[in-house]
């Protein structure tokens, strides 16, 4: 009898052993696989190329302007040195893995043969017009072993389809004309050269694509529009404040104007940033004006330190002159760029790989100078990482070096010189087990830090005008003045009464007397936010029109994002 009370009592406490196991395995199991946002393969396998660089040549270049006003004859545009080679060679120097051509741009002139116009290579000079860039250019990516990108602007100055239009005819009735000439243009690019690993729309694109995105790029990221995979940060600066979240929630990401401001390590969207910017600050084509405001090497290592080392991609752009060649000064500040980048960071003094946990410690060759710390995690398992600081063994305790939250594809920290013999990484806040790619220790001589910048990604409202419904339900408001960059901004409408509410409606962007698409403006509230994607020029004019359908009065303030 008391043997069975023994075996009795045994029983239940193994069954109690067993719930008890299963209680800890289930909540070590939801920890480990909380759902989070991760890239696609693709995602991937264009984020690590880290740099690419954009090669922006058009009638425009010709003209001395940003915008093609197709002053130029067909007969003058013959740019007899062009080498595709030399554009390669070009992205080398610098260490990038993507040449981003602009195989049409707004006033639709078409760098390959094309029987959708009269305005294109074919109908110069160039080879007798038998001559084809991108088939050129798609060639020697080849030979380099570099990647191609196509940008085939959806709008056309031809069709009356401008700036800010995704392709959108001023005149109805030629809309499904037009539809046909974009949906073969677009074809024709993605389907007779090499595969394309980006497809840039600029923008927005109104035009059905989808079947031929479908077809022949399904290897590739799309940038803007309604099957955009990769999201603009708002800003052309090359730039990004911190932290960066390559996640942003899908109703925000669904608008197709969500920027890095929208970006939420929470998100359910892998939609990573795309840092851009020009090498003449701020234009995008050659002139020889414009060559005098080439950027400094200063200038573009805080780029990377604030694009590639934030976790994002750098794309800066390219611009032949109207020779055909990427000028010799450019050549020399690309290489310069390139051989910095690797002075700096080919080489770590220290590193470890492949590690899981939430702290790691990296010995050093013994005790050294350094003052880099990067970070890489893996991110395909998606935002894992969310704050961790990185501490060094110095007069035998742990100092504080350095902390931060994102880390994403690499974090590159910096901090004033310091004799260590072991660095201590440790993430204090994550979702799921962190996952380190590598964590690695580096000395750079003669180290001078970026200028400090501010972390608010935006600026501080500013007063616009006052307005008053009794007088008129609609507001024309002129922000030609406030708009001078490329960039994103928002006006907020302010009662004088705080309990008034307020129902803002008939919003419309206005582009030098043109309506464009209403993809570029939201409305949350009492407040109207813009995207403005183009490019500022000295004669372009931006307005927005708007009603607000309640009798109030108030002012209406102002403020852009953060434009470094």
């Amino acid at each position: 009898m008391k043997y069975l009370q023994s075996s009795d009592t045994m029983l239940k406490r193994f069954f109690l052993l067993v719930v008890f196991l299963s209680l800890v395995i289930q909540v070590v199991f939801s920890q480990e696989v909380k759902s989070l946002a991760k890239p696609s393969s693709i995602q991937f396998q264009w984020h690590e190329q880290e740099r690419i660089m954009f090669v922006c040549l058009d009638p425009c270049t010709w003209q001395g302007r940003e915008y093609d006003n197709h002053s130029t004859p067909l007969d003058e545009i013959n740019p007899k040195q062009l080498n595709t080679d030399q554009w390669c060679e070009t992205a080398q120097l610098w260490g990038a893995k993507e040449i981003l051509f602009v195989a049409k741009h707004t006033g639709g002139f078409c760098w390959w043969q094309t029987e959708t116009t009269d305005y294109g290579i074919k109908d110069t000079p160039y080879k007798n017009g038998k001559g084809d860039v991108l088939k050129e250019l798609s060639a020697s990516c080849k030979k380099f072993g570099l990647n191609l990108g196509i940008y085939v602007y959806p709008g056309d100055e031809t069709w009356g389809a401008g700036i800010g239009s995704g392709g959108q005819t001023k005149d109805p009735t030629k809309q499904e004309a037009y539809n046909k000439v974009f949906r073969t243009q677009l074809e024709e690019t993605l389907a007779n050269y090499s595969e394309v690993i980006e497809v840039w729309f600029d923008g927005s694109c109104v035009i059905d694509v989808s079947d031929i995105l479908e077809k022949y790029a399904k290897k590739a990221v799309i940038f803007q529009g309604p099957h955009a995979t990769l999201r603009w940060p708002g800003t052309e600066s090359g730039k990004l404040f911190y932290p960066v979240w390559n996640t942003v929630n899908y109703e925000e990401f669904k608008t197709g104007v969500s920027t890095q401001v929208q970006g939420d390590p929470n998100g359910d969207v892998w939609a990573p940033l795309e840092a851009n910017t020009t090498l003449y600050d701020h234009n995008w084509f050659w002139s020889p004006e414009n060559e005098e405001k080439r950027k400094s090497l200063d200038e573009l290592m805080e780029c990377y330190y604030r694009s590639v080392g934030y976790g994002s991609v750098f794309l800066l752009n390219s611009t032949p002159d109207t020779s055909g060649l990427i000028p010799e000064a450019d050549r020399k500040l690309y290489k310069a760029f390139g051989d910095e980048i690797d002075r700096r960071f080919k080489v770590p003094i220290s590193s470890i790989e492949n590690k899981k946990g939430k702290v790691l410690v990296l010995e050093l060759p013994k005790t050294q100078k350094i003052n880099h710390v990067i970070i890489m995690e893996d991110y395909r398992l998606g935002h894992r990482i969310r704050e961790y600081k990185i501490e060094g063994f110095m007069n035998n305790e742990w100092k504080e070096l350095c902390n931060g939250q994102s880390v994403g594809r690499k974090k590159i920290d910096y901090f004033d010189d310091v004799e260590l013999s072991k660095i201590r990484l440790t993430v204090t806040k994550h979702v799921n087990e962190p996952v380190i790619r590598s964590l690695s220790t580096y000395y750079v001589d003669g180290f001078v830090p970026p200028p400090k910048k501010a972390v608010s990604p935006w600026s501080e409202w500013k007063f616009i005008s006052y307005f008053n419904t009794e007088v008129s339900r609609k507001i024309n408001l002129d922000l030609t003045g406030e708009i001078n960059l490329p960039g994103q901004f928002t006006v907020k409408i302010e009662p004088d009464d705080s309990g008034k509410e307020v129902e803002i409606s008939s919003v419309e962007l206005i582009y030098d007397g043109r309506k464009v698409l209403n993809d570029f403006i939201t409305v949350k509230g009492n407040e109207i936010n813009i995207n403005r994607t183009a490019q500022v020029t000295e004669d372009s004019k931006i307005e927005l029109r708007f009603n607000i359908n309640a009798k109030v009065k108030g002012k209406i303030q102002f403020r852009p994002a953060l434009i470094y």
